[in-house]
């Protein structure tokens, strides 16, 4: 099951990850100004992981840690979509080039809710297996 999901999820991560390239490197948009959006994938989980770390010893469902780490990803993940349509907006990019970087964010982040869905469910889940 594992193995299965790990090549499911790359998958959709290079599926995503070409649509944000298409949106950068295709002859009529050729601006790369939407790869900032990378620091916006990268820095969607953070807010999980501390929260996840700071609640580890409390067995409540909901905490006011994980809650506004819910709060900040969000925010992560709206400024994520907001960035390329701005750029649009101000004649940075065009909006084919945003309809394309939109789609790889979308891709890209139920690509990483997928990963914490299927890989960090379980209690004996812990990073020294990578």
């Amino acid at each position: 099951l594992s193995f299965t999901a790990l090549v499911l999820l790359s998958f959709s991560g290079a599926i995503g990850l070409t649509f944000l390239m298409l949106g950068c490197a295709l002859e009529d948009y050729g601006v790369y100004w939407p790869l900032f959006v990378l620091i916006f994938h990268a820095i969607s989980p953070i807010p999980h992981f501390i929260a996840k770390r700071a609640t580890y010893d409390s067995d409540a469902t909901s905490s006011a840690c994980r809650e506004l780490a819910y709060f900040f990803t969000t925010g992560i993940v709206v400024s994520a979509f907001g960035f390329p349509v701005i750029l649009a907006r101000v004649a940075v990019i065009k909006w084919g080039a945003c309809g394309l970087v939109l789609a790889g964010n979308a891709v890209i982040f139920l690509t990483i809710q997928g990963f914490f869905l299927v890989f960090g469910r379980g209690d004996d889940f812990s990073w020294e297996q990578w």
